[in-house]
């Protein structure tokens, strides 16, 4: 009784440890392939090809940095951002604590999305809302993972 107690209590720890082996991994680096936000009734792509932006994750932070592909020389175009903080990811639920933002407006805020990867590519799809901005819309963006 005790062998076979002991037996599917390894079985369990083994498999366990295997689905999650298993799972796609969220830490890494990420490039923005497309974006789009919805308000209302109204869907729009936000994805702007003339910027290049990436998403970092580690363990316990994220970062985005976002630049245009001009590299500042047209002061129409050019464009910076970039932000950080603590996240959370509790089963396909990732809640980013915004901690740092060159929008300092948007600090202190958490934000929370599905994700799901799909071969290379992460899909993250929440609301954004910041009422202090009257910013509340539906944003769903795919990152490509970047390979070393």
């Amino acid at each position: 009784m005790k062998l076979t107690i002991g037996i599917f209590l390894i079985s369990m720890v083994v498999f366990s440890c295997e689905n999650k082996q298993n799972q796609p991994s969220i830490i890494g680096t990420w490039e923005l392939v497309s974006a789009t936000s919805t308000e209302k009734d109204s869907t729009v792509s936000t994805f702007n090809p003339k910027l290049k932006m990436i998403k970092i994750i580690n363990p316990t932070h994220f970062a985005f940095l976002s630049h245009d592909l001009s590299m500042g020389k047209d002061s129409v175009t050019a464009a910076y951002s970039a932000g950080g903080g603590q996240y959370t990811l509790k089963d396909s639920i990732y809640t980013e604590h915004l901690e740092y933002f060159s929008s300092r407006e948007w600090e202190n805020n958490k934000f929370e999305f599905v994700v799901k990867i799909v071969n290379d590519t992460l899909i993250q799809k929440g609301i954004e809302k910041v009422e202090k901005l009257g910013v509340d819309h539906i944003i769903i963006e795919k990152y490509r993972r970047v390979k070393n």
